[in-house]
């Protein structure tokens, strides 16, 4: 599984596992605050991207089917029970990525798929943040505010920072299909209320990414809700996740 995987172990036995994916820039301490808080025997797998803290010494990845072909690769040995993602932001391609590939490739359907804060990626004309200089790259990640914003008051951590987070805005970028293949997994779509990089009305779009139906919710807040809403969307989370096999 290499570096891929924070696996969080549950008290006794695991009955299936919810694996998590960050947002552009983001790490798998980003959902920390989830573990011990699914419903029990669920198994919390948060995923750690390539040039970012314990994988800082590693290029971080520039095209979306390699990042999905190598996650997928780390997931295999955990395949033996009912799986879930959740993918906030860049995660959400990633997510849809993935379980597409381990349904062709496998034969394995995700239990739910979870999607936020950004339209399906056929719908999206572009991703261009990674052009633009340091200060206005780094205003652009104030304005969306979250956990990390705050890291950027400190320069001298800004070296390590910006190039895994311009290269993960340069993926998105690449990251155009034309069409998404519906999974077979059904999904649920969340988002903020007042976030101007996805409005509500475009979170409906990956209704055309699966053949088993898609479930709205919103929330209060902007791009990064769910750190205020972490509680209620957990609460979402866990009433679609099977706690048996």
């Amino acid at each position: 599984m290499g570096n891929w995987l924070r696996r969080h172990p549950v008290e006794g036995p695991a009955v299936s596992r919810l694996v998590c994916l960050p947002h552009a820039g983001g790490t798998a301490g980003s959902y920390a605050g989830w573990a011990g808080r699914l419903p029990a025997g669920v198994e919390l797998v948060a995923v750690q991207y390539p040039g970012r803290q314990d994988r800082l010494a590693e290029e971080p990845i520039g095209v979306m089917a390699e990042m999905a072909g190598q996650l997928a690769r780390a997931l295999r040995p955990l395949l033996d029970l009912p799986m879930a993602l959740f993918g906030h932001s860049m995660g959400t391609g990633l997510s849809y990525e993935v379980a597409s590939l381990l349904e062709r490739a496998d034969g394995f359907v995700m239990d739910h798929v979870f999607v936020s804060a950004r339209p399906a990626p056929h719908r999206i004309d572009g991703e261009h943040r990674h052009r633009l200089g340091d200060e206005e790259l780094v205003a652009a990640m104030r304005r969306l505010g979250g956990p990390d914003a705050a890291v950027y008051d400190h320069p001298e951590l800004l070296p390590l920072i910006l190039p895994p987070l311009r290269a993960d805005l340069a993926l998105l970028d690449r990251y155009r299909p034309e069409r998404l293949i519906p999974l077979r997994a059904p999904m649920t779509v969340f988002g903020g209320e007042a976030d101007d990089t996805c409005p509500v009305a475009e979170l409906a779009s990956w209704a055309e990414a699966t053949m088993a139906g898609v479930r709205v919710r919103t929330f209060p807040g902007g791009h990064h809700y769910l750190r205020e809403c972490e509680t209620e969307v957990l609460r979402a989370v866990c009433a679609e996740i099977s706690p048996t096999p």
